[in-house]
């Protein structure tokens, strides 16, 4: 008899999966969007040029960048600035940076580059076009430019312990896409295959920029110093861009919950489906081997200075070197393997260390998952109510969704003691506290586990269709829509409280984050974070040469 090669096994159950705490343990994977970007561009073997550099030698100028595709060429145009020292910040509100940038459909023209030098720098002051795909801002790490340019002004190279302790020369406070400020809406793009993806444009926009970082460190060297040399090639790839991200971005995973539905469930099925692999061959372990050493190897060089993320770090490195120790002595010749390693990870390791071996159990088997990036976005058109169901119906969801929000005790002080609202002067997202400020009036809907249990609870004694109920009921229609979205799609809802005291924002953070592909999260308080894209990237030039995937751990 044939043997199987591949045995059914469940996804994870969402009650698991959509804790708030383990989604702030999620590892960057072959799902994330910016090895999804260089794989494509790798297979399609685009073309990258710069097309411009007209920048002076104070660093003042601007440059254009293209990425030539099969059937379209996009462009980064980049506005260098002569920023003083203390106007530079990571806030959000900041009016000014050390380098803006737009990524620009097709190839500009002198007018554009006009166009666009009158409103790029302004940012939210300013207006851009459908013809512009992204708009970005980045600073100067202010621990390593000046050491950079000045080394190798003078013929040496950067110190590595100050490079690896940095890891970037410039970072980004926000890459707006999706008809922000002007620019193209989602929907005009959508359909193009290299776009299709997620935030496949606002990844683009960084993996040039990189680029251009680095051209315009060297390029600064130089005109200091005729003996200059250019960076160390390897050294070069240690360098990737910063990220500064803030509680703006926390509730678009609430916003859009068939969107992270899709992400997750392509990653939940990537798992199932290699632990459902009956056997491993000698070169799939060996891979496998290999990148679960690079990860502890990472592990030890990740650094931060937060409370919170010294205690995940102290998790993951334990957990490394636990699981480091277990495939020595693992016997991968029998069945199911990785199934097996699986289930002795759920019981031996954290929740850091359990996500990191979830990300690693991809990597010997892109053949077999990587497909799932095409299954990522989501149409999120407006969703109708389903008003024929039986209130019975709503009631036993609410109870398959929402179990736990059904045992809280919704009146105690600490399960609501935050207020999620948007700040009037820069509609943004906030988070309030109940206690000490009046908001209630101004609150987002964020916390679906609460609705979800007032739903249920005026659901008592009701008989009859939804929409009878809901015609009594109106303030219950956003939670009813949420509901009949996650019946059918079950990893839609965040499983937890959001408005806990404790609630870590971070934690919704790093989600999002992970499926970029950051790494090195190091958050800087409960409600913000520092992260790293495109370390050890190869840069443009490097990636029809280089492996689109073997970048994001650190080579052993």
């Amino acid at each position: 008899m044939k043997e199987l090669t591949h045995t059914e096994v469940a996804m994870r159950d969402p009650q698991v999966v959509m804790k708030l705490k383990r989604m702030g343990s999620f590892h960057q994977s072959r799902l994330s969007f910016m090895r999804i970007l260089l794989r494509r561009m790798k297979v399609e073997k685009w073309a990258f040029s710069c097309a411009d550099w007209s920048v002076d030698a104070r660093g003042v100028g601007h440059a254009v960048y293209c990425a030539k595709g099969p059937e379209r060429t996009y462009s980064l145009v980049a506005f260098a600035h002569d920023l003083p020292p203390e106007a530079r910040s990571d806030r959000v509100i900041a009016t000014a940076w050390d380098a803006t940038f737009a990524l620009f459909d097709g190839v500009p023209g002198p007018e554009d580059i006009e166009r666009l030098r009158g409103n790029v720098p302004k940012q939210e002051a300013g207006r851009v076009s459908g013809r512009e795909l992204t708009l970005s801002r980045a600073n100067r790490s202010v621990r390593l430019w000046e050491h950079v340019v000045e080394r190798l002004a003078s013929g040496q190279q950067p110190d590595m312990e100050l490079v690896e302790s940095v890891g970037y020369l410039m970072r980004t406070t926000a890459v707006y896409g999706s008809a922000k400020f002007g620019a193209a809406d989602r929907a005009e793009i959508a359909e193009r295959p290299e776009l299709s993806a997620p935030f496949q444009a606002e990844m683009l926009t960084v993996f040039l920029i990189r680029a251009f970082v680095m051209d315009l460190v060297e390029h600064m060297a130089r005109m200091r110093s005729e003996g200059a040399v250019a960076l160390n090639p390897a050294l070069r790839r240690r360098f990737g861009i910063g990220n500064s991200t803030g509680l703006g971005m926390a509730p678009f995973l609430m916003n859009h919950p068939r969107l992270i539905h899709n992400w997750i469930a392509a990653r939940e099925w990537a798992l199932a489906e290699v632990r459902g692999l009956a056997r491993a061959s000698a070169d799939e372990v060996a891979v496998f081997r290999g990148y679960a050493a690079r990860a502890a190897k990472n592990a030890a060089e990740w650094q931060s200075e937060h409370p919170i993320q010294q205690a995940k770090l102290a998790d993951l490195r334990r957990d490394m070197a636990v699981l480091l120790a277990e495939l020595e002595r693992f016997d991968f010749g029998a069945a199911l393997p990785w199934d097996r390693l699986w289930r002795w990870s759920e019981a031996t390791l954290s929740l850091e260390g359990q996500e990191q071996l979830a990300a690693l159990l991809l990597e010997p088997y892109g053949a077999i998952v990587d497909c799932a990036a095409g299954c990522m976005a989501a149409d999120e058109g407006p969703v109708r109510i389903d008003g024929g169901r039986d209130v019975n119906d709503l009631r036993a969801l609410i109870e398959a969704v929402h179990p736990d929000a059904l045992a809280i005790d919704w009146d105690a002080p600490e399960e609501q003691a935050r207020v999620w609202y948007v700040s009037a002067e820069k509609l943004e997202p906030r988070l309030g506290e109940r206690a000490e400020e009046d908001l209630d009036d101004y609150a987002q809907p964020l916390c679906p586990a609460r609705d979800a249990a007032a739903l249920h609870a005026a659901l008592e004694g009701e008989i009859g269709p939804v929409a009878g109920f809901l015609l009594r009921h109106p303030e219950h229609r956003h939670t009813v829509r949420r509901l009949q979205i996650a019946e059918a799609h079950e990893y839609a809802e965040v499983r937890d409280n959001t408005t806990h005291a404790e609630m870590a924002p971070i934690d919704l953070l790093r989600a999002k984050l992970s499926f970029f592909g950051a790494t090195r999260f190091d958050p800087r308080s409960d409600r913000w974070l520092r992260i790293t894209m495109f370390q050890n990237a190869p840069f443009p030039g490097e990636l029809a040469d280089g492996d689109p995937d073997d970048w994001s751990y650190p080579a052993p």
